[in-house]
C-alpha cells in the first residue's frame, strides 16, 4: 500500500507541475519584440491613452501587472494589462507611448516580459 500512495503523491506533484508551467501568469518570464499603440479603445473597455503604463498582451488576464525589460538597454517598467495583441508574428507586447519610452524605445524593441502580480481587484 506504501508504494501505491508513493506513486499517487509523485503523479500528483507532476500533474501540479505540469499546469503551473502551462499558466501563462505563473510561466517565469517571455522573450520577443515590443510594439508600441495607443488612441484606440482596448479590449476591456478603457481607452488606451498615450500616458498611460497599460499594455496589450495575447493571454494575460486584464490587470496582470508585468515588468518589461529592453533587453537593448537593461530599462525596465511596470505595466498594467489592459487589452488584447499584439495579433503579429514575433510580437509578444503593445506598449503604450510612454511604457515605451520609460524604457527607451520608439518603435520596436526586443524585450523581456515577466508577470509580477495577479489580476488586480
Amino acid at each position: 500500500m506504501h508504494e501505491h500512495s508513493v506513486s499517487r503523491s509523485v503523479f500528483a506533484v507532476t500533474l501540479l507541475s505540469a499546469i503551473s508551467l502551462s499558466s501563462p501568469l505563473l510561466a517565469s518570464t517571455e522573450t520577443g519584440i515590443a510594439s508600441i499603440y495607443s488612441g484606440e479603445p482596448t479590449a476591456n473597455g478603457e481607452y488606451a491613452h498615450v500616458h498611460a503604463l497599460t499594455a496589450a498582451h495575447r493571454t494575460l488576464p486584464f490587470g496582470t501587472k508585468v515588468k518589461v525589460t529592453n533587453i537593448g538597454n537593461g530599462q525596465s517598467v511596470i505595466v498594467r494589462i489592459n487589452d488584447r495583441g499584439p495579433y503579429i508574428k514575433g510580437r509578444i507586447i503593445d506598449l503604450t507611448p510612454a511604457g515605451a519610452k520609460a524604457i527607451g524605445f520608439s518603435g520596436l524593441a526586443r524585450v523581456q516580459v515577466a508577470v509580477v502580480s495577479g489580476r488586480s481587484a
